[in-house]
């Protein structure tokens, strides 16, 4: 499968729903288009697409059917442009409340004209929002051309121990994990200001830096980036609270991931 643009392509990955997956790769994303890179965002998660709600895209009239292919001579579809960063979702294909109920089969079949037939134009980079586990299509996700994973977890057992099932499934596919994020580490109290653990701590044996993860980013929940979310407004505001956090984690991304694939 030939990657979009040559781009290096990244995979934003977790073993569970509900650790901030698809903010992360937004965010990420936007840190990457504030340094000057060109960059497209695939919401790969097709049966939850939380993507387009989060950068107020969301489509909100019904579809009567969807097409998963087209022949060759047709219109390549195009990529929304939102914030420097040009994305896609099944979400634009139908209403926000409408399911994407396809076999997987039909699913994978959508995955590669994500892939090959959007019209990315030039990308430096690919980022993928993967649904979260090891199913079928994130398992078609990993063999489409990946260059690298990031996996995302909370400081949650179940987090840890769900990662690994998706750091074990990367590593059998040849597919690197550059590393990881911790996400909600930490949220600060609004009367003392103080910081409170959201999670237990899990035991520093069970977690997937144990297994050989390096942990890129360790990122506080921050209710403001919330608000946005819910209000389809989630930006990296120039000088904001998050702003650094987002642009060291792009740095040592593109440390991990120097070279641009050539796109012969």
């Amino acid at each position: 499968m030939t990657v979009p643009g040559g781009a290096r392509t990244l995979g934003i990955a977790s073993g569970k729903g509900g650790v901030g997956k698809s903010t992360i790769a937004v965010l990420l994303a936007l840190a990457l288009a504030q340094r000057g890179d060109q960059v497209g965002l695939l919401d790969a998660d097709f049966y939850g697409p939380d993507v387009p709600r989060m950068l107020g895209l969301t489509r909100v009239e019904p579809a009567t059917h969807i097409t998963v292919w087209r022949e060759a001579g047709h219109n390549k579809p195009r990529p929304l442009e939102c914030e420097g960063i040009k994305v896609w979702s099944t979400q634009f294909l139908m209403a926000e409340a409408q399911a994407f109920s396809v076999q997987a089969g039909l699913a994978g079949l959508l995955l590669q004209r994500a892939f090959s037939a959007v019209d990315w134009g030039d990308l430096d980079w690919l980022i993928v929002d993967m649904p979260p586990g090891t199913a079928d299509v994130q398992q078609q996700i990993a063999s489409l051309g990946l260059t690298a994973v990031l996996l995302v977890v909370t400081p949650q057992d179940v987090a840890h121990l769900d990662a690994k099932k998706v750091l074990t499934m990367m590593r059998g596919g040849g597919v690197p994990v550059i590393g990881g994020v911790e996400n909600m580490t930490s949220a600060r109290c609004p009367h003392c200001s103080g910081s409170i653990d959201i999670f237990p701590t899990t035991l520093a044996d069970r977690t997937i830096w144990a297994a050989g993860v390096t942990k890129l980013a360790s990122i506080a929940f921050n209710s403001e980036l919330g608000q946005l979310t819910e209000s389809g407004t989630l930006r990296l505001s120039r000088g904001g609270s998050s702003e650094s956090v987002f642009q060291d984690l792009a740095d040592r991304v593109s440390a991990a991931l120097p070279s641009r694939p050539s796109s012969s």
